[in-house]
């Protein structure tokens, strides 16, 4: 009876098959001194996707992958969307405890493992039934993958079957597995397509997180659909990623704000040229005016895409394109082609353009829910649309402005006060690296505006010059009452602050 509904039916594992016909011999991936045709590369995914279901897992078992960006990794993905497995990414920064709590929540029977990572299962109170390594072991997912033997897999995978839990965040709370069924991952890559005008001769350059649905489900599997040659870096050191823009012929990148930030203040950036790159994505949090200003006056013809959305959505939402930056640079752009969204009230009801309320979603990318919590999967999908939990305005032409995220919006002495503004000011003075702010308990004010500085290397500016500037920009009840000096500002893999530590602290 299934039949009816396959023909009709679309899956991630389809994408990596249908790329494989169209482009054959074509470089599909490199990782160090190993490519992979597009041919290559899909038989490389039935062969581990073999392997895992003869290990005794069934159709719709969770699997949790715990490893740096590699071949293996990507591989290990596209297996488990091929077998029918839901695919558990988890940031392998993640030890004791919050790693537990993934493994444990997700039910994830087996781990996907880095050999350097391993080791931090041993300690888990919930074991997984087996670790199985990605690469750098004997009988690794890669050595699997390479060996040249034929193999088959005997599974029907729908599209509307769940091919990953995409942990949120979980930058003010625990996080949570966005459930997220093929379907919902392919209309996104589409939507990724129009929107970000990826195509086939733009070589990326892949440096952040595979376990972030940014880079693995914005870029590599929406670059595979076109046919590029796709470079993934194990992990990003900003002096060899500018040389390799530079010199390596990649023509697109994407990058969280803190690498640009990073790449933009390196030593060799004013020496290199990058005349071959020509489309740059940024997103995941926000990206400072100087430095977007720094890029685009070294690089005048680089397009720069302001990409924003979450987890739940594939993450993909909103693009602001690079012809729109002229005229509203502070903004996150329109819908994407799939996404229908709407800014609405407390009470639901959409608001005139201009004033601030949550962004709601309808769209086929959307999650079906979050794993094993009900409460909170009704509470996100009330009155039928996904509400994201972003503060936003909206103008008349339809483009979006974030605010903040509700959860950190400020309430000191009954005024609402958005922790972002705070941020933009304080970022315009030339001696702040980084900043956070944050509202933290006080008796008299309820919340303190509180925010967290990291200077420029080399700077010495002090909190009242900071407090001094920050009033040349805004009213008194939103300058900081305390500002705290730090080295580094806690992120999480993909770049987002996590303030929860920073109000914890």
């Amino acid at each position: 009876m299934s039949e009816p509904v396959q023909l009709r039916s679309s899956t991630v594992s389809d994408v990596v098959r249908r790329a494989a016909a169209t482009f054959g011999d074509r470089v599909a991936v490199r990782f160090q001194d190993r490519d992979w045709t597009y041919a290559g590369l899909d038989a490389a995914v039935t062969r581990v996707a073999a392997h895992l279901l003869g290990t005794g897992l069934e159709p719709g078992a969770r699997v949790a992958a715990y490893g740096k960006n590699s071949d293996a990794y990507l591989i290990a993905f596209l297996a488990c969307a091929r077998a029918g497995l839901v695919h558990v990414p988890m940031n392998y920064n993640l030890t004791g405890s919050e790693l537990d709590y993934l493994v444990d929540q997700s039910g994830s029977s087996v781990v996907l493992a880095d050999p350097a990572l391993a080791g931090n299962l041993k300690t888990l109170e919930h074991q997984p039934d087996s670790v199985l390594l990605l690469r750098d072991g004997a009988d690794s997912l890669v050595d699997i993958a390479l060996a040249e033997r034929e193999a088959t897999v005997g599974v029907e995978v729908q599209d509307s079957d769940t091919a990953q839990l995409l942990y949120t965040s979980g930058t003010t709370s625990k996080p949570k597995g966005a459930i997220m069924s093929h379907r919902a991952l392919v209309h996104e890559y589409v939507s990724c397509l129009t929107a970000l005008d990826l195509g086939p001769d733009d070589a990326p350059l892949h440096v952040m997180p595979l376990y972030h649905s940014a880079q693995m489900h914005v870029f590599i599997l929406p670059g595979l659909m076109v046919g590029q040659l796709n470079t993934i870096l194990e992990t990003p050191e900003p002096g060899d990623v500018l040389r390799r823009l530079a010199e390596d012929g990649h023509c697109s990148f994407f990058a969280a704000p803190t690498l640009w930030v990073a790449m933009a203040n390196h030593p060799s950036f004013e020496a290199l040229s990058f005349g071959g790159l020509a489309k740059a994505y940024y997103g995941a949090s926000i990206m400072p005016g100087p430095v977007l200003a720094k890029w685009q006056d070294k690089a005048p013809s680089v397009g720069f895409y302001n990409c924003f959305g979450q987890s739940e959505i594939a993450p993909l939402a909103t693009v602001l394109r690079p012809e729109e930056h002229a005229d509203r640079p502070d903004s996150a752009g329109r819908p994407v082609l799939f996404v229908e969204a709407r800014v609405v009230d407390g009470d639901g009801q959409d608001v005139p353009a201009g004033e601030l309320g949550e962004i709601v979603y309808r769209s086929p990318q959307l999650c079906d829910g979050y794993w094993d919590k009900p409460d909170a999967t009704a509470e996100a999908f009330k009155d039928g649309w996904f509400h994201s939990g972003d503060l936003v305005r909206r103008d008349d032409a339809g483009y979006i402005v974030v605010v903040d995220r509700i959860k950190d919006v400020i309430n000191t002495g009954g005024v609402l006060v958005a922790s972002r503004e705070i941020e933009d000011a304080l970022y315009s003075h030339p001696g702040v690296a980084q900043v956070a702010v944050v509202g933290t308990p006080d008796e008299k004010w309820m919340e303190k505006v509180t925010a967290y500085v990291v200077r420029q290397p080399d700077a010495t500016v002090d909190a009242e010059t900071l407090t001094a500037h920050a009033r040349t920009a805004l009213a008194g009840f939103k300058v900081p009452k305390e500002i705290h000096f730090i080295d580094d500002l806690p992120r999480n893999a993909s770049g987002k602050i996590l303030k929860r530590e920073l109000r914890d602290e």
